[in-house]
Parts: structure tokens; sequence; C-alpha cells
């Protein structure tokens, strides 16, 4: 295995990224500050952009937990293939709402926005952290403005997060547009964010010496755009056929050369 050649205790380049291994680039840095801003300023809807594989999900994640540690209720959900009955159901039960024996989504429905109600009375922010919001069918989305517009008090607590990804958004329909005040997106990584992030990941993996040297950092970068997720899956073949070809580094050409052999389309 290429962990045994590199000198790595494990994979730095995880096809499935946790919490424990999140990179906080400069990037998601400022995306999480602006998720806060939204939350603190109290805006009922805001709008989390960014193409595949930049990292939206886990930041959803991270926000989820900084929103929990601050005695803010978080729910976090993913909306990709919900239908109204499951998207009611799941929401009841992140709002700790007690569902009835098989409730319908109208008997959840009053308690669901009770809760929500009795949270602004005890002064305490109900977040909605809504995933894939760009695949949810058009009676989910429905749901979705008729929940943020349930508690028209000017004291409200309630925001609701919608991710989706890039050149996307119109899936979310015009009055869910409408009711967005904030649009966050996250930017790709630049050539900088790329070299930290593979120190940072070979680091956390055991390694403490460079593995690509400027030329392949060079390379990684241009040939995924910066896209976080393309990055790893590239950095990780890279480091696969490196240590087949038993090199010192890695450096542009073979990074180059998986590209091209690999056929990675980068879209």
């Amino acid at each position: 295995m290429y962990q045994q050649y590199w000198g790595l205790s494990e994979r730095p380049f995880p096809s499935r990224v946790g919490l424990a291994e999140f990179f906080e680039s400069p990037s998601h840095e400022e995306a999480l500050a602006r998720l806060q801003f939204l939350v603190e300023q109290r805006y009922r809807v805001g709008l989390l952009l960014g193409p595949s594989g930049s990292g939206k999900s886990l930041l959803m994640n991270v926000f989820a937990q900084m929103l929990r540690r601050s005695g803010r209720k978080a729910a976090l959900l993913s909306l990709m293939g919900q239908d109204v009955n499951g998207f009611v159901t799941q929401l009841a039960l992140q709002l700790a709402v007690e569902p009835a024996r098989r409730p319908s989504p109208e008997a959840l429905w009053q308690p669901i926005v009770d809760r929500i109600v009795a949270n602004r009375y005890q002064r305490r922010d109900t977040v909605l952290l809504l995933d894939d919001a760009d695949e949810a069918a058009e009676p989910v989305l429905a749901r979705i403005v008729r929940l943020v517009e349930c508690d028209v008090s000017p004291e409200s607590r309630l925001t609701a997060v919608v991710a989706a990804e890039k050149g996307r958004p119109h899936r979310l329909g015009r009055r869910l547009l409408d009711l967005t005040e904030l649009k966050i997106e996250i930017e790709p990584w630049t050539t900088e964010e790329t070299a930290a992030f593979l120190r940072h990941a070979l680091s956390q993996a055991g390694r403490d010496r460079a593995i690509f040297d400027n030329g392949a950092v060079d390379r990684l970068h241009q040939l995924t755009n910066g896209v976080p997720r393309r990055i790893c899956q590239l950095a990780e073949l890279a480091l696969a056929a490196g240590a087949g070809q038993e090199k010192a580094e890695i450096g542009g050409e073979t990074v180059e050369a998986v590209f091209e052999e690999l056929a990675i389309q980068v879209r």
C-alpha cells in the first residue's frame, strides 16, 4: 500500500471526510463567518452556494456543531430524495417534537411550528440547515417556504440555510429565492490554499516532510480548478502512482500522467 511507502500512518485523503479531517481554509473560514453573521442578525433565509465537491455538506456539519455548542437549536437535513412526509418527520425528530404513532405531515406541522415559537419565547435561536436543496421536490420546497413564514413576529429567531450547487439556485423556486436575504459562496481554493491543505493532510497522516513539489501543487490546483474533493482524489492517485514508480517525491509530471491516464474529468 502506498501509505507504507511514503511513511504514512493512514490515508491522508479519504474519500469521505469527517469533522475530524475538516481543513478550515480561508475560503471555508469566510463562509463560516458569513453563516454566523446570518444567524446573529436573525435573517430569515440564507443561500449557501458552491461547486460540487467544494465542501458544502461538511461545512454545514461543522456549522451545526458550532451552533449546538453555543446553545442554539440546529436541525441538519439532506433534502435529496425526501418527500414531504420524510422531510416533516425528520424535522420533527431533530427539533425534539415527539411524533404520534404513524403521524401525517399535517399532524406534525403544528407541533413543529409551536416548538419554533416556544424557542423564540425562550430566546433560543432555531436554525434549519437544509443541504442538497437543489435536489428537493417542489412540494418539499413549498413546505420550506411555509415554514420560514410561520413566525412573522419581528422577534422571530428562525433562520433557514439552504445549500445548492453553484449554477443551480433556480431549482429552489422563485418564492424561496425571493425570501433569501444573504448569499454565501464557497470559493475554490487558491494555489496557496491547496499547498496548505496538502501539508496539513500529510502531517495529520504522520508525514512531516513534503511529498508534492511545487510543480505538483501547481498542477493539482490547475487540473482540479481548486475544488477540494477533486484535489483529494487526484492527490491520492498521484501518491499511489508515485509509490508504484518508487519516486522520492511527486512532481507535476506524475500528477499530469495520472490525470491523463485515468481520464479524470474536471467540470
